[in-house]
């Protein structure tokens, strides 16, 4: 019998656009919880969580809610854009994000989805 551990985590620095930001992905049984940060804290917490299927069977829609921190419409298309393909590739899990991020840039935004790739624990 295999023991395997109940959350499993990975880590990653990396400069995104010049600035220092660490990644952080854990896995836990019913949630993914990815946590970006370029201020070393936790930031505005946003639940996406997978509504009910309409058109495209393998596509489902992404409700998301801020849990903490300010509830702004820039926060929900940037958690949207950041984590939908954590969501599908995990089987259409709820996930967690956490964001504190300087740069909101579109090039910072493909760099960090890289670097969510790069720890992938799903």
């Amino acid at each position: 019998m295999e023991d395997k551990p109940p959350v499993v985590s990975k880590q990653k620095s990396q400069l995104v656009c010049g600035v220092p930001t660490q990644v952080v992905c854990t896995a836990f049984s019913s949630h993914i919880l990815v946590v970006v940060t370029q201020f070393g804290k936790m930031g505005t917490l946003v639940a996406l969580e997978p509504g009910p299927v309409t058109g495209d069977v393998s596509k489902p829609v992404l409700t998301t809610r801020v849990l903490l921190g300010q509830d702004e419409p820039l926060i929900h298309v940037f958690a949207k854009n950041l984590v939908t393909f954590v969501s599908q590739e995990a089987g259409n899990r709820a996930v967690l994000l956490s964001l504190a991020l300087k740069d909101k840039s579109l090039e910072g935004l493909q760099a960090l989805r890289n670097v969510i790739q790069e720890c992938q624990v799903w």
